[in-house]
């Protein structure tokens, strides 16, 4: 029978695992919440770790927690920061407390075990590791770190990079042209290395769109406590608390310039999770654009082949799939959903109080790991290592008779019309259909319909 101890908060006794740190708020949200037996994401609580450090460091200093609790909490954060089995200590549901004090207690209940145990005297979860706070500014507060961290550290790295390789593959493969294609048919030519600069353009937006969130996530809620008006909080804490995370975290963060706003709304997670969905889109648009280019590889397109990194059956022999495409679409399909739930989290800003903010910071943390791992797997798996069949392509390209669109200014559309319709039915050479309808000759034919040359563009 696993041994138990016994703990006691303002609701009275509860029985915890005897070698669990944390205590009976915890207690309670594990035996309340078991719906989905998914925990907030390490991002998150390590987030939450820094927020309980910069606080008991703003405490210090304003004379609000003695300095030996101060110092002992920040080493016990410091401590559980390199925990390598961190989430054994975490256990509340994403699906608990829309305020998320739950998960805020537990915090709470951990560091003050730890810190009780070190200093060798009692610690209080509320009094000394809360100090100055409340679940309502520390939970919208570890939204905007965790999130400016990963959108920081991992998302904007991993688009750059993946932009990086976009330009690299781009001028790898400018001698190639291709037949472009509007509704799937046939259109006129385009060169690979522009197509690959769409990709990258697009990229490039997301990058833009990202980094213009950032200074809104760099706004913080705390020193709001319960309402946004800062009651049982120091006039400078929110000051201080930031001076101290900026210096710990590597990013400039400041007190919001309306915390009312920060505590009630979660309009910035909702507006990063909305350029989350677009970068998603970006990704899912170039993961089908080469899964269609990698047809094949005979009866399909066959313009390019993807690394060949898996078997594709486990009945057809040989066969061969576009797996990382595949995988990236799936993880973008994902982000798309996140999103939506995070838009109807958004929209549950009750009065001074959000109250669905864990699952809002659980699917935006996730959307953003989510596309910064498909990001880099779509740039080194599939992007820097992709052949271009020149020959499936030089074929195609010459006999599409869309190529008569650059004989229009000269014969006009008409003209141009039947000329197409003609080599369609004929499975003819467009240049061959044109020299006998029209008054051009074969050279000057040649060079109109040079697809190279019409991939510049002009009359």
């Amino acid at each position: 029978m696993k041994q138990t101890r016994m703990e006691k908060d303002s609701m009275g006794e509860l029985q915890v695992p005897a070698d669990a740190l944390y205590g009976a708020q915890t207690q309670r949200a594990v035996n309340n919440f078991s719906i989905s037996q998914r925990t907030m994401p390490p991002a998150f609580i390590r987030a939450l770790l820094q927020v309980k450090a910069a606080a008991a460091k703003a405490n210090k200093a304003l004379d609000t927690l003695p300095a030996r609790i101060a110092d002992t909490i920040c080493e016990v954060c410091d401590s559980l920061q390199q925990d390598r089995d961190l989430m054994q200590h975490f256990p509340v549901d994403v699906f608990q407390t829309g305020s998320g004090t739950s998960t805020n207690m537990n915090a709470n209940e951990v560091i003050a075990k730890l810190a009780s145990d070190k200093l060798g005297e009692t610690i209080s979860a509320n009094d000394h590791v809360n100090c100055s706070q409340s679940s309502n500014d520390v939970i919208p507060t570890t939204i905007h770190i965790s999130a400016a961290l990963a959108v920081h550290g991992e998302l904007l790295p991993a688009l750059q990079h993946l932009s990086r390789v976009l330009e690299e593959k781009a001028g790898q493969v400018k001698g190639y042209c291709k037949t472009g294609r509007t509704h799937l048919m046939d259109a006129m030519p385009v060169r690979l290395d522009q197509t690959l600069g769409g990709w990258q353009a697009q990229i490039q937006q997301n990058i833009r769109q990202l980094q213009g969130l950032l200074p809104e996530l760099l706004q913080v809620a705390q020193g709001g406590t319960a309402v946004g008006t800062g009651v049982n909080a120091h006039v400078n804490f929110a000051r201080l608390f930031c001076e101290h995370l900026s210096q710990t975290s590597g990013l400039l963060f400041k007190p919001g310039d309306n915390l009312f706003a920060l505590i009630a709304t979660q309009d910035t997670a909702v507006a990063l999770s909305g350029a989350a969905k677009t970068t998603a889109v970006s990704l899912m648009k170039i993961a089908n654009d080469l899964r269609w280019m990698n047809s094949g590889p005979l009866a399909g397109l066959g313009e390019i082949s993807l690394p060949a990194l898996q078997p594709g059956s486990s009945i057809m022999p040989g066969k061969v799939n576009p797996v990382i495409p595949e995988a990236v679409a799936m993880a973008a399909a994902q982000v798309m959903g996140n999103d939506v739930a995070i838009g109807i989290g958004g929209q549950s800003g009750n009065f001074e109080l959000n109250v669905m903010l864990p699952m809002i910071a659980a699917n935006l943390l996730d959307s953003l790991a989510l596309l910064s791992s498909s990001a880099t797997h779509l740039a080194d798996k599939a992007i820097a290592g992709f052949t271009v069949n020149g020959e499936r392509l030089e074929q195609a390209l010459h006999r599409n008779p869309i190529l008569v669109t650059a004989l229009n200014p000269v014969i006009g559309y008409l003209k141009a019309a039947d000329i197409a319709k003609q080599a369609y039915q004929q499975q003819r050479p467009i240049v061959d259909v044109a020299e006998e309808q029209t008054d051009l000759s074969r050279e000057e034919l040649l060079r109109l319909l040079d697809p190279v040359k019409l991939t510049d563009g002009g009359i």
